[in-house]
């Protein structure tokens, strides 16, 4: 099985990392996958580093040399089906098919990782309709592809994956609570994401300020950058808790991030899945999310993780509550939180899924795949 992945967007997100997990794990099962993306990109960057052969078009909006390279790609007659992994993948990819004559066109896969509706314009109905299979990160995101008119058959569902690594150890912990400067005793509250306004990090800093009277060495670390920074930094002032504020910006080594973290945080409105939290639960890292979205899919209120009303701080700071007063709770949490993702998030598992995928594909049957437990 040789598929052809194309994803052009140039920054590194929550998708490309699915899209590199996915690459490595065919690799490693024997299927010569390669990428299509564009010069700069960090996906294809990373990929190289791993060995997966890249193919590279012009950055930018502009469709067509994307298209053209895809086409003379297809022409070789190397690749058996082609994956779309973004927006811009989607339309490039299915204007270099439409230029195949139809006994030559190769299959078209189609991952979706948002719940935003589908547009109704004839230009966006035509690429979705063109796709063979139409691969959502998640019930939820099924459910909005379903509800914005896609035929139910032609959807199916793979839970995105995060590696499963090794528990940190007790020196990593503190070489990671050294690098952000943390005293002995402080409570290091933390969350991974791109600071925008749907990702709800201006609830975190207002359930510090509540956190702080009962829980004065609590600190809320924000790994991330973008536009609501100086909005937040003006919050935390407004609040009287900047002096209990890290902004991390990007930070390329996440892992020192996890490493340092008490309890991890996920505040996002509208979230079709999230790789910060598999993560941060994989790493054992009690969590706390809103209940929106896919969030529910992957926390077992209770369970595995907390969910609280969003744009709620009081629900917030109680939640977080409940783990620093009770430590042994916020223990189990977190171990039951890493046995969650390891039974149902792992990467081994989305790469199997794919497959399966390409599998149904490849040999036109019209059955779907049944959705990971979850």
């Amino acid at each position: 099985m040789i598929p052809l992945l194309v994803d052009l967007e140039t920054q590194w997100r929550g998708g490309q990392n699915q899209a590199l997990l996915t690459l490595k794990g065919l690799r490693e099962r024997g299927h010569a996958a390669e990428l299509v993306t564009s010069c700069g990109s960090a996906l294809g960057q990373r990929s190289a580093v791993c060995g997966v052969p890249v193919h590279y078009v012009s950055a930018g909006l502009a469709y067509w040399p994307a298209a053209r390279r895809i086409r003379e790609l297809l022409r070789s007659g190397r690749y058996e089906l082609v994956q779309a992994n973004e927006a811009h993948a989607v339309t490039a990819a299915w204007l270099a098919l439409r230029q195949q004559r139809p006994r030559d066109r190769r299959p078209l896969v189609i991952a979706r990782r948002v719940g935003y509706p589908i547009g109704k314009n004839p230009l966006a109905r035509m690429r979705y309709e063109s796709a063979a299979k139409i691969v959502a990160n998640s019930r939820w995101v099924a459910e909005c592809a379903v509800g914005s008119g896609v035929p139910r058959e032609k959807v199916v569902v793979v839970h995105e994956g995060t590696e499963i690594l090794p528990r940190f150890t007790a020196e990593q912990k503190q070489a990671a609570r050294e690098r952000w400067g943390l005293a002995s005793g402080t409570v290091l509250l933390g969350c991974v994401g791109v600071l925008l306004p749907d990702k709800g990090q201006e609830w975190l800093v207002r359930a510090l300020a509540q956190l702080r009277p009962e829980f004065p060495q609590t600190k809320l670390l924000l790994a991330g950058d973008g536009p609501c920074r100086e909005k937040l930094e003006g919050l935390a002032q407004i609040l009287q808790v900047s002096d209990a504020m890290i902004f991390a910006g990007f930070v390329r080594d996440v892992e020192s991030v996890y490493a340092a973290l008490d309890v991890f945080l996920l505040p996002s409105f509208f979230e079709a899945l999230n790789n910060s939290l598999l993560a941060a639960m994989a790493y054992e890292i009690p969590s706390i999310a809103f209940d929106r979205g896919a969030l529910g899919e992957i926390i077992e209120h209770r369970k595995s993780g907390l969910l609280v009303e969003a744009a709620n701080p009081q629900a917030l700071r109680e939640a977080v509550a409940s783990f620093l007063r009770t430590p042994p709770f916020a223990r189990q949490l977190g171990v039951a939180g890493r046995l969650r993702v390891e039974e149902n998030f792992s990467a081994a598992k989305m790469v199997d899924g794919m497959m399966g995928v390409y599998d149904r594909v490849l040999r036109g049957t019209g059955e779907a795949s049944q959705p990971h437990p979850g």
